[in-house]
Formats: structure tokens, sequence, C-alpha cells
């Protein structure tokens, strides 16, 4: 580094489950319920199937919540402890079975005292829809935030974002557009997407399709990129990188930096030498445990920050 910077249950129909915490609807999602599902609401939680855990002090489900009327799947991880818990939101890269959610991954953000949550995004694991990079599907983490909170075994309060490849979008634009989320931290994140579509000549057929031209479409690709509304972000952002990315170009990262610094806006970046888009284990669990640090201090300020002001 070289700069600090078994059965399935459905919560429409059922109540408490044996053995586990409460899993029915709160107060404010049945009586969003009423009336039928053409009414449910973004955020609701429909079904929550336990999983196989490979750690018995995590527990592990399948969730579908509702996002603009379809029914989207994530993973859920609750460690084993006394709740209710701070959240994390991941927001997974790639593009439908590429760059899909791992069960490690999760599992290892989780063990360290926090409920995560990962949408697997519209269309995939057989959610409905079709995503469309940082599109309408950003509504699918706009909805997810929605049903963090609403768990009975997370913590009022704001949920932290980790955006990881284009996952950095889907999190920086959650932070711009829903009040009271974040900190936000971008690992190996997609920041301009014009030097996405320049940098991925793989991408290029992909991006026209689902995003369209760079030249004809400028528009679609600033809105999917951070470096251009860097000032529209309300909260901490942490920056982390391998400079020898051949996916995602530590220039993206560079770029961030600059346009944040530019916009006076509280931000870190951890640059780690020499590392691809995707850390070895060992050097990823070590940066987690920075990310976390840095989560839980950042988090720790910002509700210092709410109290304070209201008092005044």
């Amino acid at each position: 580094m070289d700069s600090h910077i078994s059965g399935k249950m459905d919560l429409l129909h059922s109540g408490t489950p044996d053995g586990g915490p409460k899993d029915a609807l709160t107060r404010h999602q049945a009586e969003n319920s009423e009336g039928g599902a053409d009414k449910l609401q973004g955020g609701m939680l429909v079904s929550r199937e336990p999983l196989r855990s490979p750690n018995k002090h995590i527990a592990l489900h399948l969730v579908t919540y509702m996002s603009q009327g379809l029914q989207v799947k994530g993973l859920l991880a609750v460690p084993a402890a006394q709740a209710p818990l701070p959240a994390v939101l991941f927001c997974r890269g790639g593009i439908r079975k590429v760059g899909m959610v791992r069960k490690r991954r999760v599992l290892s953000m989780a063990k360290r005292g926090y409920a995560v949550f990962a949408p697997y995004y519209r269309g995939n694991e057989g959610g409905e829809g079709r995503e469309d990079f940082a599109g309408e599907d950003r509504h699918d983490v706009l909805h997810a935030l929605t049903l963090v909170q609403s768990l009975p075994e997370v913590r009022p309060g704001r949920v932290a974002l980790i955006g990881f490849s284009r996952g950095a979008v889907m999190a920086m634009l959650a932070a711009k557009e829903r009040p009271g989320t974040g900190p936000v931290v971008v690992w190996s994140g997609v920041s301009d997407m014009f030097d996405t579509y320049e940098e991925r000549v793989d991408l290029r057929r992909m991006l026209k399709r689902v995003v369209g031209h760079p030249r004809k479409d400028a528009e679609a690709y600033e809105r999917r990129s951070p470096v251009y509304w860097a000032e529209a972000i309300p909260v901490p952002v942490l920056i982390v990188h391998g400079t020898a990315d051949s996916q995602v170009s530590v220039g993206q990262a560079r770029k961030l930096a600059a346009a944040l610094e530019r916009a006076g806006k509280d931000y870190a970046m951890d640059l780690y030498d020499g590392l691809e888009h995707r850390f070895p284990r060992e050097t990823e669990e070590r940066a987690l445990d920075a990310v976390f640090a840095w989560i839980t201090r950042k988090l720790e300020e910002m509700s210092g920050s709410l109290g304070t002001e209201r008092a005044r």
C-alpha cells in the first residue's frame, strides 16, 4: 500500500420461524401490502430462505424483496451476535453471471460484526427483470437499503455501502439519491464509464447494447460516472484500488479522488502496490480490516454530527 487514505418461508403469509428472529413484515410493510401484490412497495421483504453456512457463527439467507414491482434476490449474512447490528450493503460488480456475489466475501465482511446484504440485482439467480449496468437497476440498491433498515437484526440509522468494480457506481448513486445513506467504500471501482469503454475493449459490445455508444449516448455514460457529479456526494468516501488493476485502471481511482478533492469532500484513498482487480485472500483480509475500521469510525463520526445538529 503506497498511500493511506432448509425451508423457504413466504413472509407475506407467515410469521416467526421457530428458533430464529422475528421475520414477519414490519408494521409499515404490512400496511403497504394491503390490497395485494399490485401495491407491494419497494424494499418490501417477500421471502427469506435459510441457506447452509460454512461458518456456524454467521447465518445465511436467500432474500427476495420488491424493487420497482420486480421480485429481486440477494444474499443476507447475519453474525450470531447480540442484535441490533450495524449494516453494510455490498454492491457487486460485473453483469449477470460475471462478478456474481460470492458467499466467501459476504461472510468475510459479516464476521467483522456487521449484518451484510448483497443484492444480486434484477434478473439474476431467479429474480425478475433485467439489469442494465447502473441504470434502472440502481433502484435494486435503493430498495435494498429500505429492506435492510427494516430488518429486526439491524440497528436504526445509516447503512454503509461497499461497491466493487461497477458496483461502485451503484453505491455512489445510492449515496447521491438516498439521504441518510453511507459512508461509501469504492473498491476497484469504476468512476468514469467513458474510460471503461476505452479501457475494456472486451466490454464494448455489452456497453453499446446496454448503455449505448459513448458519443451518441453521452448523458447515459455521465449518469454512470461519479467523477461528473462528485460534488453531489454528501458522505465520506474511501477509495481502495490496486495499482496494477487491468480491469479498472488505477487512473479511475485517482480521477475520482481528484474530483472529490475539487469538490471539498471528505475522502481517503488506499492504493495497493502491484495488486490486480481482485486482491489475494490474505491481502484482501487486511484490506477489509482497514475498510471496516474506517466504516466504523465514520459511522460514529456521522452519528455524533447528527446528534449535535439535533441538539441545536
